[in-house]
């Protein structure tokens, strides 16, 4: 896989953008469709940089300290405990949100990666959970985080606005 996972650069945060409210829409995750106010949420890129950890995975072109950007084709929101970002994880507890993969990008492991970057991240920060949580329609999704060794956390489920139920997946770090 010649893809790098590395933090956000600004000039990207405007395609970044773009890129998770597009792929949301496509997914049918925008229940509220292209005027679903979470669509702007996931446009605003600056702000989750300012408050939580956003990282890319970028096409073999644009490397870690490469001039040429390459394409992106996958992000994720990684926030711990006490960011505006985190809305499940508790103390010691690290959370990721806002996956995105350019349909173009699926099936090279760049989902996989994007995870594991935020598993690496929050082991880094000393800390010894992660959670995330999900539509109940993901199944591919769900099927991936069973493989990195999250389990569903029932007890965690909640909705962010009425009608919107969502899954929680928690696992333990070593």
């Amino acid at each position: 896989m010649d893809i790098t996972i590395r933090p956000i650069r600004q000039a990207e945060f405007e395609t970044v953008g773009e890129l998770v409210a597009e792929v949301y829409l496509a997914d049918g995750l925008l229940h509220g469709g292209a005027g679903d106010p979470y669509a702007a949420v996931l446009r605003n890129v600056a702000h989750r940089a300012e408050h939580a950890e956003v990282l890319v995975a970028a096409d073999g072109a644009g490397g870690a300290t490469g001039t040429v950007l390459g394409t992106v084709l996958g992000a994720v929101t990684f926030a711990a405990h006490g960011s505006p970002y985190a809305e499940l994880a508790g103390p010691g507890e690290g959370e990721f949100r806002m996956l995105a993969v350019r349909p173009e990008g699926r099936g090279r492991g760049i989902g996989e990666a994007l995870v594991r970057a935020c598993l690496e991240r929050a082991r880094a920060l000393g800390l010894r959970g992660m959670v995330l949580s999900s539509q109940r329609h993901l199944l591919p999704a769900h099927r991936l985080y069973g493989r990195l060794g999250f389990a569903r956390a029932a007890e965690r489920d909640w909705e962010p606005v009425p009608g919107l139920a969502l899954w929680a997946f928690a696992r333990e770090l070593a």
